[in-house]
């Protein structure tokens, strides 16, 4: 690899902690530059989400405060080489934002290495739907609906690679969601 890849995070309160800080720490690991977004430079909460015996569905407890390194309006997303969007209850307030819309759009465009996890396609179909009609993806399972009404074709694997697009269900299949996710930013950097 000629360069050291730059990745960007998309982070803020309610994001998935097992989702966030998982591909932080890995890709990390591989020396590569990597920096978390959020709505503003400060802490924010992650959240814990599990199956406790008598829910019908997760529950949600408190996770670690995280420091974002910078705002999403500080985000120049040409200066990256991947972009990961952890799940929890975080997409359902920053796909609102436009500049999150930018940053996604930019990277769909591109055809730059796109991370998406348990709710993130939610972010995606809303700033790129576009981008995501006649593809192979997954998410956790209560995001099926909005996926297959973009348009996309929802497979229940622990990951699913459809050019620059990698998904998975949720935290347990971190381990295969960041070795593809991988495989793709080496590929995309030896290319650029």
């Amino acid at each position: 690899m000629a360069r050291t890849p730059r990745i960007l995070v998309i982070g803020g309160d309610a994001a998935e902690a097992l989702e966030v800080l998982y591909p932080y720490f890995s890709l990390l690991e591989e020396g590569w530059t990597v920096h978390i977004a959020a709505p503003k430079k400060e802490k924010f909460h992650t959240v814990v989400h599990d199956f406790e015996p008598g829910w019908d569905t997760y529950t949600e407890k408190p996770g670690y405060l995280w420091q974002a390194d910078l705002t999403f309006d500080e985000v120049r997303p040409e200066e990256y080489d991947g972009l990961v969007i952890p799940g929890g209850r975080l997409p359902e307030y920053i796909r609102l934002y436009p500049k999150v819309q930018e940053i996604v759009k930019h990277f769909m465009h591109e055809g730059k290495p796109v991370a998406a996890i348990c709710h993130a396609p939610l972010v995606l179909l809303a700033a790129a739907p576009d981008r995501l009609r006649g593809r192979k993806m997954t998410s956790y399972i209560a995001v099926k609906p909005d996926v297959v009404n973009a348009g996309a074709e929802w497979q229940d694997k622990e990951v699913v690679v459809d050019g620059n697009l990698v998904t998975s269900r949720a935290w347990p299949d971190n381990p295969a969601w960041m070795r593809e996710f991988k495989k793709l930013v080496r590929e995309y950097v030896e290319k650029h």
